[in-house]
C-alpha cells in the first residue's frame, strides 16, 4: 500500500470518527474506504483492521459522553452481553466470506441508513421526552434491547458499516431516551460489539497492526472533536453531511460492485 493511499485512510479515519461520534455510522465511511484502499488485501484483514480503529474511536467519544451524560446501565448490560456475543460470532461468519459477497451487504446498509434518514427529517435534531414506564413495558424492553443488541451485534462483527446509527434508532425508539443519552448508552455498546469482532479477528490474524493503530489516532481524534461538538449544539447539522457522505460511498462501491 502506497503513501497516498494511507495518508487518505487516516483522513478518511479521523472524518469517520467525527461521524460516528456526532450520529453513527462512521463505519459507511471507512470501511468502504479501506474496501477500496486495500484492494489487493483478504477481506477479513479489511474488516479486522477497521475494527481496531473504530474500537479506540468509540471508546474515546463514549468516555467523553460519560462524563456528561452517564449511559444507561441496565440496557449497556443487557443490550451489551448480547452484542459482544453476536458480534464475535458475526466475525467468524465474516472470515469465511468473501469481499465480492460482501460488498452489497455494504451497499445494502449505506442505501437503507440514507432511506432512513431522508424519511426522518428530525432525525438527529430532537429529543425524545422521558415518559413513565410501568415494571411490564421495563421487561418488554429489556427483552427488545437483548434481541436488537443481538441482532445489531450480529450484523456489526459481519459487516459493520451503520452500526451506531442502527443502535441509536433502535434504543432512542425502544427505551424512550433523550438523544444525547441514547449517544452515550449507544456508544458503550457499540465498544462492545466492537470489541468482540476485533478479538475474532486479531485471534485469526487478520488485523494489520499499524495501519489500524494509526487510523486509530486520528479516529479517536475525529471522534473527541464530533462527541464535544454533539454536546455543544446537537446533532442536526450533521444529517447533511452523513446523506452526502453515503451517496458518495453508494456511487463508488456501486460502481465497482456493477462496472
Amino acid at each position: 500500500m502506497d503513501w497516498q493511499t494511507v495518508c487518505a485512510l487516516l483522513a478518511v479515519a479521523a472524518a469517520a470518527g467525527w461521524i460516528d461520534a456526532v450520529v453513527g455510522g462512521g463505519g459507511l465511511l471507512q470501511l468502504p474506504a479501506l474496501l477500496i484502499g486495500g484492494a489487493s488485501l483478504p477481506v477479513a484483514s479489511v474488516l479486522g483492521t477497521n475494527k481496531l480503529a473504530a474500537t479506540l474511536g468509540t471508546l474515546a467519544a463514549a468516555l467523553t459522553y460519560q462524563r456528561r451524560h452517564p449511559a444507561d446501565l441496565r440496557a449497556v448490560a443487557t443490550g451489551g452481553a448480547a452484542a459482544v456475543t453476536a458480534s464475535a460470532g458475526g466475525a467468524l461468519v465474516a472470515t469465511w466470506i468473501s469481499s465480492d459477497f460482501l460488498r452489497p451487504f455494504v451497499l445494502i446498509a449505506l442505501i437503507g441508513v440514507a432511506v432512513f434518514v431522508l424519511l426522518r427529517p428530525q432525525f438527529g435534531r430532537s429529543e425524545p421526552a422521558e415518559a413513565a414506564v410501568t415494571a411490564p413495558a421495563r421487561r418488554r424492553a429489556a427483552r427488545l434491547v437483548l434481541v436488537a443488541g443481538g441482532a445489531i451485534g450480529f450484523y456489526d462483527g459481519l459487516v459493520g458499516p451503520g452500526t451506531g446509527t442502527f443502535l441509536i434508532i433502535t434504543f432512542t425508539t425502544l427505551l424512550s431516551l433523550e438523544f444525547i443519552k441514547a449517544l452515550a448508552t449507544v456508544k458503550m455498546i457499540n465498544v462492545g460489539t466492537n470489541l468482540g469482532a476485533l478479538l475474532v479477528f486479531a485471534l485469526q490474524g487478520h488485523v494489520l497492526w499499524a495501519l489500524g493503530l494509526a487510523m486509530a489516532v486520528f479516529n479517536v481524534a475525529g471522534a473527541l472533536v464530533g462527541a464535544r461538538m454533539t454536546l455543544a449544539r446537537g446533532s442536526g447539522f450533521v444529517r447533511v453531511v452523513l446523506l452526502a457522505v453515503v451517496a458518495v460511498m453508494v456511487v463508488r462501491l456501486g460502481y465497482a460492485q456493477f462496472a
